[in-house]
């Protein structure tokens, strides 16, 4: 499976797989009035991934340095280790008719190798209704720190789950 760097070529591509998995899974829970754009696309990422097929994108994930405060606060606590030395799995992606070929829990352990490289412990968070990703990152390894509430913009909040993958082995 070939997964390769996030091109800006790829983004309208993005916000397509993005739109497709909103509308088959429901993630992301919320969509503002800007669209999925901004959500796919975080130009303060650490790093971002593909996953291409033959007519279409079948995966995206991206390495962010922060999440919520609340979750960045948890993984600290549960790693021991400062928000800043941390670097958060995001925007997972897979094709709705890609789905259980793999496609995910090799843009995850590439996010996750990416982030150990750099010296910094792969935490993520998800909403604690993702039934589907949930079982990936339980399958994958990846280890429940616990549950936070955050609250969004406008008054909805979201209770999400934060997950630590593989402590790195080495500090940078």
């Amino acid at each position: 499976m070939k997964i390769r760097p996030r091109a800006d070529a790829d983004l309208a591509a993005c916000v397509l797989l993005a739109q497709d998995v909103h509308e088959a899974d429901g993630y992301p829970v919320f969509v503002d009035e800007r669209g999925l754009g901004p959500f796919v696309v975080n130009r303060a990422a650490l790093a971002a991934w593909v996953a291409p097929g033959d007519r279409e994108l079948l995966g995206h994930v991206a390495l962010h340095h922060a999440s919520s405060s609340p979750a960045m606060g948890l993984a600290a606590s549960a790693t021991g280790w400062p928000p800043a030395r941390l670097a958060v799995v995001a925007r997972l992606l897979v094709s709705p008719r890609a789905q259980g070929q793999g496609i995910g829990r090799a843009l995850l352990e590439t996010a996750a190798g990416h982030a150990a490289a750099l010296g910094r412990w792969p935490v993520l968070d998800v909403v604690t209704s993702a039934a589907k990703a949930i079982t990936l990152y339980e399958h994958a390894g990846w280890r429940r720190a616990g549950r936070v509430t955050v609250p969004l913009p406008g008054g909805p909040v979201l209770e999400e789950f934060v997950y630590l993958g593989p402590r790195p082995l080495r500090s940078a």
